[in-house]
């Protein structure tokens, strides 16, 4: 019977797992035999940590059988963007110049999940240190869509989306630089968050752009992301920027109702280009909305057509000096064969470890910050960013939340923008503004267009999760958009 529960939410498996109808073993060992026979297809691991699985999981049901330190996540597998690091566990960035190696601590939330009891199957398949929309720039594969295998699965996350999508694990930690887990979310069906900035941890997570990066769930359903972000998110040590306040109970108050609540629809994000399908099945969700009794206002982020510069403009120069690391002295690839000195090692290194499209944002974010142009360029784009942020702070003291899509079109398929960086970034539009305003988001599936996923976003205000779920769960209550599976 372990055969039908890979596509159940993880509420469900933690309740048969309590009622020991099913051993997190044989859940564990279900799993793995289906990413050996369906991942090939897909390619959304880079490593499938099959021992430490299956240790995991033995000692999950040792919990169970004991009763105690018992969590909602006790015995439940799960993956993990390959930019997050696990201790003795190879963490790549889907690049050359990490292709061995293998850290000596583990991430924050790496550490969390193991002390609830979760059980880790792998590392999952990512643009080149995140940088990408369509998960075709990792130095290794191309992760498809298990809707469509001609297509993306979105990116930077797209690994962790197609596992989830393919019930290849029962829930993935992605992380949201600009859209890096909702965009992959809305193309794969799957619903995920990015969560305030300083809502969970950063430690252990290789940076792109520090002052962006939010690590963040993706699941089956909202209840699902829920019970993931309360077992992730709080104030960490070791990480600065987190926020010294309580995690509330997210998943205790999903039911309440939403009626009299009221939803702002930007009028920016509706405008010509978008897909038919996308734009129908997103008018299709307002309708839902307004049926649970929700008021629907229009709202303007006036701001909004700096976002996507804006964001690239930081995005790049904040790569370039943190990529700087990176330099086959310390750790990583290192190049030095016939090297005259160490800059002509840094150099080799560095040219035969990253991907083109990690070289083009790093030469144009040092650019950007060279003397003479970091006032003209970053300096500018700094103060647009507090624009952007106060833009999503007038239109949401008026709304309780936002919708939007997570992206024009649906899933493209495989190599269709490769030859063409702007139209690539063009994909991001609907996703960046969130990053640099620090709001929280959450993508959730409303529909179908062509027989391809469509996504939509809740974005809320600071620290304020709790309305974005209960406004999500409320719409998962009324419609079966996110039961439906791919053909895979």
């Amino acid at each position: 019977m372990t055969g039908q529960f890979h596509t159940l939410p993880i509420h469900q498996i933690h309740q048969l797992l309590i009622d020991k109808k099913i051993s997190s073993m044989e859940l564990t060992q279900a799993m793995l035999r289906r990413a050996y026979e369906i991942d090939p297809k897909i390619s959304s691991y880079v490593t499938i940590t099959d021992d430490l699985a299956l240790e995991q999981a033995r000692q999950a049901d040792d919990r169970i059988a004991s009763g105690e330190n018992i969590t909602p996540l006790t015995g439940i597998p799960f993956a993990l963007k390959d930019c997050i690091s696990t201790r003795g566990v190879r963490t790549t960035c889907s690049s050359k110049i990490l292709a061995e190696y293998v850290p000596q601590y583990s991430a924050t939330v790496v550490n969390k999940l193991a002390d609830a009891g979760a059980v880790l199957m792998g590392k999952t398949n990512m643009d080149e240190f995140g940088m990408g929309s369509s998960c075709e720039n990792s130095a290794f594969v191309d992760t498809r869509n298990p809707w469509d295998l001609e297509r993306v699965p979105g990116g930077s996350s797209g690994g962790s989306a197609a596992a989830v999508s393919a019930s290849l694990c029962s829930f993935s930690l992605g992380e949201d630089t600009g859209g890096s887990v909702r965009m992959p979310a809305g193309f794969c069906n799957v619903t995920g968050i990015k969560p305030t900035y300083g809502r969970v941890s950063r430690y252990g997570l290789i940076s792109l752009v520090s002052s962006f990066d939010c690590i963040g769930p993706m699941t089956r359903d909202v209840q699902d992301c829920a019970i993931v972000l309360e077992a992730i998110a709080g104030k960490d040590e070791r990480d600065s920027t987190t926020f010294n306040s309580p995690v509330p109970q997210y998943h205790q108050d999903l039911n309440k109702s939403v009626k009299g609540m009221t939803i702002g629809i930007p009028k920016e994000y509706f405008v010509s280009g978008m897909e038919a399908g996308v734009e129908s099945s997103i008018q299709e969700a307002i309708r839902t909305y307004e049926a649970l009794g929700m008021k629907v206002r229009e709202v303007s982020l006036p701001n909004t057509r700096y976002a996507l510069p804006v964001y690239y403009l930081l995005l790049m120069a904040e790569a370039s000096s943190n990529l700087a690391r990176f330099d086959g002295t310390r750790f990583g690839l290192s190049v030095s064969e016939n090297a005259r000195d160490v800059i002509d090692i840094y150099l080799q290194t560095r040219r035969e470890g990253f991907g083109d499209e990690v070289k083009r944002r790093i030469m144009l974010g040092a650019y950007a910050l060279s003397s003479g142009y970091y006032d003209a360029y970053y300096l500018k784009a700094q103060k647009v960013r507090t624009l952007l942020r106060r833009d999503f702070e007038t239109a949401l003291a008026s709304v309780d939340i936002l919708l939007a899509p997570t992206s024009p079109t649906t899933a493209f398929k495989l190599g269709e923008k490769t030859n063409d960086p702007l139209e690539m970034y063009l994909s991001d539009i609907y996703v960046v503004a969130t990053n640099p305003a620090g709001v929280p988001a959450l993508a959730l599936p409303c529909g179908f267009s062509k027989g391809m996923p469509v996504g939509m976003q809740l974005i809320g205000r600071h620290l304020d999760e709790q309305t974005l779920f209960q406004v999500g769960h409320a719409y998962q209550q009324v419609t079966d958009w996110h039961e439906q599976l791919p053909p895979i």
